[in-house]
């Protein structure tokens, strides 16, 4: 593993973030399948995950959006579902409520949470090393090490990590980290009465969405496709992905999100090249005078 440690690329292929990130013989990478085909709205994952991990309250606000009154993932909202109302017909598309068959109103429901990257922005500009990926694969925010900064947070494609007010300091979804250790499921899964919210080694879950893509497609139900599930994406694919009924902008969600990170280097280098060229700008001037002046 010796080549490996520490590699921590920005972007491209990292089919073991845990050994690249230096942990050794890591287990299998750990994470989210969130099948929002079969979410009911309940709210039990967002109550287990503020009940295991002592998130505060984050207020009751009539929003008019549905019955979503958290509005967004925050530093106190680390799950967050969404109930998104369309006017859309189901089924053919001409016909009504009225005629028994297909309705024109239909909920678009799920369950958001933080994507834990493969390349995760937010950890490669944390200057305190608070965040941290886990033997898991999964990042992790250490609130004891953050000092406020506030790097993390615009870069971050999904706008998932915050700042709590009264506070300074980042949070997001740890994915249980505490509890995964134990050998546990996260709260958020373990309390999700229809199997929206699966948990468990990352490439069977990809396996597992792939087929159930595959039945809903066959079932007639044309719109099933994934979210974050794909490797070769611009954030190395995620550690939470979903399947969604109708395009991710529709669930708030960027469609086709990019590491902020990726273009670093580059960046660095053209800068440094630009410095260069002129500092030999400068060079050239003060030779040019000091010739001029030995001249006298």
């Amino acid at each position: 593993m010796g080549g490996l440690v520490g590699r921590n690329l920005l972007a491209g292929p990292e089919p073991d973030v845990a050994a690249d990130a230096g942990h050794p013989d890591p287990p299998p990478r750990m994470g989210f399948f969130t099948d929002t085909s079969v979410c009911i709205g309940c709210k039990a994952c967002e109550v287990a995950c503020k009940e295991w991990n002592a998130v505060p309250e984050d207020g009751l606000e009539f929003t008019g959006m549905s019955y979503d009154n958290t509005q967004g993932l925050g530093a106190d909202t680390w799950r967050h579902v969404a109930f998104i109302e369309q006017n859309k017909p189901m089924g053919h598309a001409e016909t009504g409520a009225g005629d028994g068959g297909a309705t024109d109103l239909r909920w678009l429901m799920a369950s958001d949470v933080c994507k834990h990257c493969t390349h995760a922005a937010c950890l490669d500009v944390c200057p305190t090393g608070s965040l941290f990926r886990t033997e898991f694969g999964t990042v992790v925010v250490q609130e004891d090490i953050c000092n406020g900064c506030g790097y993390c947070i615009p870069a971050c494609p999904y706008g998932v990590i915050d700042q709590r007010k009264g506070d300074g300091r980042a949070w997001k979804c740890t994915l249980c980290y505490d509890r995964i250790g134990a050998g546990m499921e996260p709260a958020c899964a373990k309390a999700c009465p229809t199997d929206s919210i699966q948990y468990g080694p990352l490439d069977e879950l990809r396996e597992r969405a792939a087929l159930r893509v595959d039945q809903l497609h066959d079932l007639g139900v044309d719109d099933a496709r994934l979210y974050g599930h794909d490797p070769d994406d611009g954030v190395g694919g995620d550690g939470a992905f979903f399947l969604l009924l109708d395009e991710p902008e529709v669930y708030g969600l960027p469609p086709d999100p990019v590491v902020t990170t990726r273009d670093l280097p580059s960046m660095w280098r053209h800068a440094g090249m630009a410095a260069a060229a002129m500092l030999g700008g400068l060079a050239a001037v003060f030779a040019v005078h000091g010739r001029a002046g030995g001249g006298r």
